[in-house]
């Protein structure tokens, strides 16, 4: 038999931990999972399960985000498989109106729901507890969402059609009605009505909630640096679309912290139309908060997919960035949650550069 090498060791243990800890976790519950149990159900000593995984929620965390990841791509797959001569991808299916939107996001949000808390939908209810356990967890959670609802406005006001409308604020409405419902649905199953959420959800549109975006004061924006260096980016995947990142295009690319990832939205709304905004996600706790990231985006893919015809989908794209090789090709080599730095790319080079809060602004309306 040939013999594995440290690499394929390692992906084959952090396979099996997964694993082990889905069953422990969907068995016993977060609380009540012991870490010994999971490394007995993997056949691996507890050190080997702490060598893959700083800790018990870290490897909650991983599950979770594991099993999200696997099931947007599942659900990609088969909508984009034709059945019957018919069509199921996102642009055949798609919403025509902002009021259409957030009735289907609503709608195959509420399909994932519970409808009891025993075996397998009882692994995501401890989900929310941990989160608001720990002030570190939930300030780049409180990002995460934030994220989350930047990118369903922009692609509610790509389908409303007013080009100075901002639906920000309605797509935050929108999510904390879902997240309640979720949190209904654990804590009291059968309350929620799940057509009444859809209801709920699409009459949003209506609302008038004042929205509008204000640039950032300018004598608080940085200038971006004027530069000339090469530029040459790694594959990356775009964790909303599930599909290559095409970085080599003229646009900004914002690296920011999970601390940070608001500010994504000042590039955006600065970018001269045409230009492309990807948000490199990083963190200094990539063993706890990495997997938290994945897991929000990959929700929130979950339900785009279904929604979005390929014409409202936003300019900005999401990537995540563990490993840094992203953030180092735009010459970022140290991040923090803190973070914030962008690089604006023309013609296959990094022509400015910008640091420190006010960066994406600064990348993105750079008059070179």
């Amino acid at each position: 038999m040939e013999r594995l090498t440290r690499a394929e060791l390692q992906a084959r243990n952090r396979a099996r931990v997964l694993t082990a800890a889905r069953d422990e976790f969907t068995e016993r519950g977060f609380r009540d999972a012991k870490v010994d149990a999971i490394a007995d159900r993997a056949g691996l000593t507890r050190g080997a399960v702490y060598s893959n995984f700083p800790g018990k929620r870290a490897l909650y965390f991983s599950v979770l985000a594991d099993l999200a990841e696997r099931e947007a791509e599942l659900d990609g797959m088969r909508r984009s498989s034709p059945a019957s001569g018919e069509t199921h991808d996102a642009e055949a299916m798609g919403a025509a109106t902002a009021r259409e939107a957030l009735g289907a996001f609503a709608r195959a949000w509420v399909s994932r729901l519970p409808l009891a808390t025993d075996g397998p939908a009882r692994l995501g209810m401890d989900l929310m507890p941990e989160v608001l356990a720990d002030q570190r967890i939930r300030q780049p959670f409180a990002q995460l969402m934030k994220l989350n609802a930047i990118v369903l406005g922009l692609a509610l006001e790509r389908l409303d059609g007013h080009a100075h409308a901002r639906w920000v604020r309605v797509a935050e409405t929108a999510l904390t009605t879902l997240h309640g419902a979720s949190q209904m649905a654990d804590a009291a199953p059968g309350f929620v009505e799940p057509f009444d959420i859809v209801t709920a959800c699409a009459a949003l549109a209506d609302l008038d909630l004042g929205d509008r975006w204000d640039p950032p004061h300018l004598p608080f924006v940085p200038r971006a640096r004027p530069a000339r260096e090469p530029w040459s980016p790694p594959l990356a995947v775009d964790a909303v679309r599930g599909e290559p990142v095409p970085l080599a295009r003229d646009g900004v690319v914002a690296v920011l912290g999970l601390h940070r990832l608001e500010a994504v939205e000042e590039a955006v709304r600065a970018m001269p139309p045409g230009g492309e905004v990807t948000a490199v996600l990083v963190t200094g706790d990539v063993g706890e908060l990495g997997p938290l990231a994945r897991l929000t985006l990959a929700d929130l893919r979950a339900c785009l997919r279904q929604v979005l015809p390929a014409p409202a989908w936003p300019r900005l794209r999401v990537v995540h960035d563990d490993e840094g090789a992203v953030a180092a090709a735009a010459g970022v080599t140290a991040v923090s949650d803190g973070t914030e730095a962008a690089v604006l790319v023309r013609s296959g080079r990094v022509v400015a550069r910008a640091d420190g809060y006010g960066a994406c602004h600064a990348a993105a309306s750079a008059e070179l």
